[in-house]
């Protein structure tokens, strides 16, 4: 019998049986000893604070292999003390013992065992698991994570730099500055979100309504002062800039589509936020009125939330928190379904994402065909000391080192010198005149 009647009467097995020579008692064993059986040890929180006031939760994740471990990012800065009590009184009792290898399996029954979940609390603590098992699967493969996920798409990633003026000349300032750090994507916004300072004086203020710490921000003055940044900033810097602006939810929906119809005339690369995810029904309305690029997500915890404004081509870039939406082993997922819909992405990236996070978001963009831009920001030194091989920006590129895994360590000994601020770090209201809540 030839070897072709042997493919079609022997079915896998025989063809097995006759292209691989038969192990012999002095072989040795075909599995390779770096992934041999490992069960998790123990899931652990790690709080620091090295930049500033942000509040970095990083998980870490112990095997029964002796010095083996893996690194997570878990960071929600406004309910870090919620996240590590999730993951010390939950989390790690149920992972302990089980394989480090099943990171999808370990995903679902994680996701599934508060029965009640895509709440930012418990994603955050399971975005922690997940992404420290793919950090050991890295280094058990002696791999960076990128080659896990199919390689390289891209030699770095480019990333979008923030500029923002109280005027247009100190906008403009602000931009050429970032031009001349090598960034040729810029978001830029007068002042903060909303341009609060462009607003009078609040009757809510002189007649005490809320705290003396809580801000004011009028829609009209903000409405107005946005188109004449973008043609100030288009007209003096140039055609080949690439623009972004973020609404952040801060007008009504009907005022957020008529300022990205106004935009569109200046090609911007995305606006961002325009509505918050309790009105995205308002994407269909907007999608029939402009063509203005948008930006959507940075609040989503759910797949009931992205899934319809993707298939529906309802927004053009994709920008979950990734460990808000439970860790790369989503983000991923979702990165795939957007592509078949020429869907780009544009992960969320401040400074309240650790660096173990912005690894993540790294190594997910150098992987995946449809990246569009990643948000980064310039750690100071002390975050450097405590993460040591986090990515580094150059020339508006971020760019990973090849170690295995996340290539991203944690000192421990230097994180315990940062501890997190004594207040707990709420995200303070904004208001109108007579004090009504703006969201977010």
């Amino acid at each position: 019998m030839n070897r072709r009647d042997v493919l079609r009467s022997g079915g896998l097995a025989a063809a097995a049986a006759l292209f691989s020579p038969p192990l012999r008692a002095s072989d040795p064993d075909p599995t390779p000893r770096g992934l041999s059986p490992l069960k998790i040890a123990k899931v652990r929180p790690i709080l620091t604070a090295p930049h500033g006031r942000i509040r970095f939760v990083v998980v870490k994740v112990e095997t029964s292999e002796p010095g083996l471990y893996g690194l997570g990012c878990a960071t929600f800065n406004q309910r870090p003390l919620a996240v590590k009590t999730a993951i010390e009184e939950y989390l790690d009792p149920f992972a302990r013992g089980r394989d480090v290898d099943n990171i999808e399996d370990l995903w679902q029954v994680a996701y599934t065992s508060s029965y009640w979940r895509n709440g930012p609390v418990l994603n955050n603590a399971l975005s922690g698991l997940d992404q420290a098992l793919w950090d050991i699967k890295g280094k058990r493969a002696n791999m960076p994570v990128y080659q896990l996920l199919g390689g390289k798409c891209r030699f770095a990633v480019p990333c979008y730099a923030h500029s923002s003026g109280r005027d247009l000349s100190q906008l403009e300032d602000s931009v050429r500055r970032n031009l001349e750090r090598g960034f040729r994507y810029i978001r830029i916004q007068m002042g903060g979100y909303g341009s609060p300072h462009l607003s009078a004086q609040a009757d809510f203020e002189t007649a005490g309504f809320g705290l003396p710490v809580e801000s004011h921000m009028e829609a009209g003055p903000y409405l107005r002062a946005t188109p004449k940044m973008f043609e100030h900033i288009r007209t003096q810097c140039g055609p080949e800039l690439e623009l972004l602006h973020d609404i952040h939810e801060r007008v009504e929906p009907l005022a957020a589509i008529q300022l990205c119809k106004e935009l569109e005339r200046y090609r911007p690369f995305f606006v961002e936020d325009p509505f918050p995810p309790e009105a995205i029904g308002y994407f269909r309305l907007l999608r029939q009125q402009t063509a203005t690029p948008i930006a959507m997500g940075e609040l989503f915890n759910s797949p009931h939330e992205w899934v319809g404004l993707i298939a529906e081509r309802l927004i053009d870039f994709i920008r979950v928190h990734i460990s808000q939406v439970g860790g790369l082993s989503v983000a991923r997922k979702i990165a795939t379904l957007a592509e078949w819909f020429q869907v780009r992405t544009a992960w969320h990236g401040p400074g309240d994402v650790s660096p173990v996070g912005h690894a993540a978001n790294a190594h997910l963009d150098l992987a995946i065909h449809n990246f569009g831009i990643q948000e980064a920001i310039q750690f100071n030194q002390a975050t450097h000391d405590v993460f040591p091989g986090m990515p580094t920006l150059k020339e508006g590129y971020l760019h990973v080192n090849e170690a295995p895994g996340w290539g991203v360590d944690l000192n421990e000994d230097l994180a315990r010198k940062f501890p997190l601020p004594s207040d707990p770090g709420y995200w303070l209201p904004v208001r109108r005149r007579d004090g009504t809540a703006v969201r977010p």
